[in-house]
């Protein structure tokens, strides 16, 4: 009976094998027509095939990988998108791989997730289903819900890699690093444009775009300062003066992406960190910005802001007016019929050629996380939206207990978001709230796997009994 089971699974496993190079066989010359000479498009097909296998072998390793490199990974994977910059890519197969390690997660173990912080999630994420129906341009809809899906899918499997402290401190160390491959790309970067001139170079390094690239620096450098402060990591001398040194090079890097937010976000969480642990730092923040204003690019960019204020003909707006133009003329088209659903999912792009003055051939995205998902969704929408963070942040909030500065570390990062989001479209930055989201929901699963969190879920399992026995006694 063995021998003739062992036989049939042989034959199944053959005949697998079969059909799979069959299928394969079929699509090789479609597949070599669409990739055509492009070394990135054919390195991608093995790429494809290792992480498949990774997929079925060892998920946990499959996901420390892609922590690891995806801030390295936007250039590379812009280039082996098949059908131009709308088309699918290696990219859109890692976020796939994401969602779904998610979901294998749950499925087998869903107990693991709270669901304090899981049930806002899949309201904002119904709610964006909701848009993508009632949108006017529902290819990218469906874009942008597919990535704040794996953002949700981030957030989840955070749970599942990051049980303890050791864990948490372990991916700390992995996101820092994952900064070492940009950071040097950042430096020839800039070797390469010195000769030019540096006034009006923006530094992007391997991300899409300067904000991008600003806005990840800034949560590296907020983990970093956790790392040189934390006894938990144990550093010694040698390696906390090296990671101070590095430090210090990405906040040259930073000045160099030439993104104000950014440099307010960075700001406050040092302003945060010297009110709350060590003075000192204020009086380095008091000086810090007299020596970045030396800097001529850093200097051109602050004076933009002190002209191009007043909406004329012929005249430049600066960045900040420009987008307050923006805002104002969508929400002063908007309908007031419109203020509780939305106009759905990416409706400011689609509209705003017919809004705004300055659109001109461009679909303009608000540059405001909350203009656009109020004008996108609604009230509901953004109530949605803003009770994700509420959830999160009451989590880190009871943090304080098991770890005072990871806690100011991370309620920091996530104001910093919120403050950015009001002058940027941060939601389309997928590289940079992968690791955002991956962040806090660490934070979120050490102490939700914590004494304190059992102790808080049994104090409350039996004050309900209580609670109902007290009730029944008063209605005898």
């Amino acid at each position: 009976m063995k021998k003739t089971y062992l036989q049939t699974s042989q034959l199944l496993l053959l005949a697998g094998a079969v059909m799979a190079a069959v299928l394969i066989g079929m699509a090789l010359p479609v597949a070599a027509g669409l990739l055509g000479d492009s070394y990135a498009r054919l390195a991608a097909v093995p790429a494809l095939f290792i992480l498949g296998a990774l997929f079925i072998f060892n998920r946990h390793l499959l996901l420390l990988m892609i922590f690891f490199f995806r801030a390295s990974g936007d250039i590379v994977l812009e280039s082996t998108r098949v059908g131009g910059s709308g088309g699918v890519g290696l990219g859109g197969a890692i976020n796939a791989l994401i969602i779904l390690i998610a979901i294998l997660f749950v499925v087998e173990k869903p107990k693991l997730l709270p669901r304090r912080v899981i049930v806002p999630w899949l309201i904002l994420m119904a709610v964006a289903c909701a848009g993508v129906v009632i949108s006017p341009d529902r290819g990218a809809a469906v874009k942008i819900v597919l990535s704040l899906s794996s953002y949700f899918a981030v957030f989840v499997c955070a749970f599942y890699v990051v049980r303890s402290p050791e864990d948490f401190r372990s991916l700390i160390r992995l996101m820092v690093a994952s900064s070492i491959l940009p950071a040097l790309y950042a430096v020839v970067n800039v070797a390469l444009n010195a000769k030019g001139g540096l006034a009006n170079f923006r530094l992007q390094s391997t991300f899409g775009h300067p904000n991008i690239f600003a806005f990840y620096l800034t949560l590296v450098i907020s983990l970093g300062l956790y790392m040189v402060k934390s006894p938990a990591f144990q550093l010694n001398q040698f390696k906390r003066i090296v990671l101070i040194g590095y430090m210090v090079g990405l906040f040259g890097l930073l000045l160099l992406t030439q993104t104000r937010s950014a440099w307010i976000a960075c700001f406050l969480l040092f302003f945060v960190y010297g009110v709350m642990f060590e003075r000192r730092y204020l009086i380095y923040l008091a000086i810090l910005p007299m020596l970045a204003l030396l800097v001529p690019s850093v200097q051109d960019r602050v004076l933009q802001l002190d002209s191009g204020n007043t909406v004329q003909t012929y005249a430049k707006l600066n960045s900040f007016a420009w987008r307050v133009y923006l805002w104002e003329s969508g929400l002063k088209w908007m309908s007031v019929t419109r203020y509780l659903t939305g106009y759905g999912v990416e409706a400011f792009p689609y509209y705003s050629q017919t809004f705004f003055p300055l659109a001109g051939t461009t679909k303009w995205g608000a540059h405001s996380v909350f203009v656009q998902w109020f004008f996108d969704t609604g009230i509901i929408g953004t109530i949605a939206y803003l009770a994700v963070f509420y959830q999160v942040l009451r989590m880190l909030m009871r943090f304080f207990a098991l770890d005072r500065l990871g806690a100011v570390i991370l309620i920091c990062t996530l104001i910093e978001y919120l403050v950015v989001s009001a002058s940027d479209n941060l939601l389309a930055y997928l590289a940079f709230n992968w690791y955002f989201w991956l962040l806090l929901g660490m934070g979120c699963s050490v102490y939700f796997n914590s004494e304190a969190f059992q102790r808080e879920s049994a104090g409350k399992k039996r004050r309900q009994p209580q609670a109902g026995l007290q009730q029944g006694l008063r209605q005898a």
